[in-house]
């Protein structure tokens, strides 16, 4: 079996727990052990986020997930004012923050500024790897985590509503983009510290999240 499938990942879900489903979907069709099932994903997605997920299977898909994965994407974003997360995230420990309540026009104003080419630094909480080890990992064992800053590319910002503390937003950006990163120094700018309380991503490249099915609707 050969397949490119466009999944809605669900909130708790990691990436991995969804390609762990559909391997053990195409194993049982395919009369197969699922370690012999080639599955992969390009492009993680946090478990606390949702959206477009491209599932890639068969052996010739999979070689190509660098190829999806270095494609622009789109979100949509939920950034939460006043508070800032120890992960950039729900998930994380949340602290308030002092600081004045932003107007429309700096918040409007903040956005603009990031869009362009910029330089980011990426969260400790990433999978991104620091001596061979992933930096989350790192993170969650208390070790000090460094790392280096890296050019993006912001397309747009559109600024969708605000009322405070929250704030929503479209995001297209380049492969490579952290939005928790992109959030946190929102916050910084905006002088009321900030944290990535619900993402959900629409697109990747020309595929959009209105061709997606869900987990169970493969299922059926």
């Amino acid at each position: 079996m050969h397949e490119i499938l466009l999944i809605d990942k669900p909130v708790g879900w990691t990436s991995f727990d969804v390609v762990n489903k559909i391997r053990r979907m195409v194993a049982d069709k395919e009369g197969k052990k699922p370690k012999s099932v080639k599955v992969g994903h390009a492009g993680t997605l946090d478990p606390f986020a949702t959206g477009l997920l491209i599932v890639l299977v068969g052996k010739e898909n999979t070689r190509r997930a660098s190829e999806y994965s270095k494609l622009d994407k789109t979100y949509e974003v939920t950034m939460q004012l006043g508070e800032v997360s120890s992960t950039g995230d729900p998930e994380g420990e949340i602290m308030p923050v002092k600081g004045s309540d932003p107007k429309l026009e700096e918040v409007e104003e903040a956005l603009q500024k990031f869009v362009g080419e910029i330089e980011q630094t990426p969260p400790a909480y990433s999978a991104i790897k620091v001596n061979g080890q992933r930096a989350y990992k790192l993170a969650r064992a208390g070790k000090e985590v460094q790392l280096e800053p890296r050019k993006i590319r912001i397309n747009r910002l559109e600024l969708a509503d605000y009322n405070y503390p929250e704030v929503r937003f479209v995001a297209d950006v380049s492969s490579g983009t952290y939005i928790r990163s992109l959030v946190e120094d929102l916050g910084q700018a905006l002088g009321s510290g900030a944290y990535t309380s619900a993402l959900r991503r629409t697109k990747i490249g020309e595929f959009s999240i209105k061709e997606s099915k869900t987990v169970e609707e493969l299922t059926d």
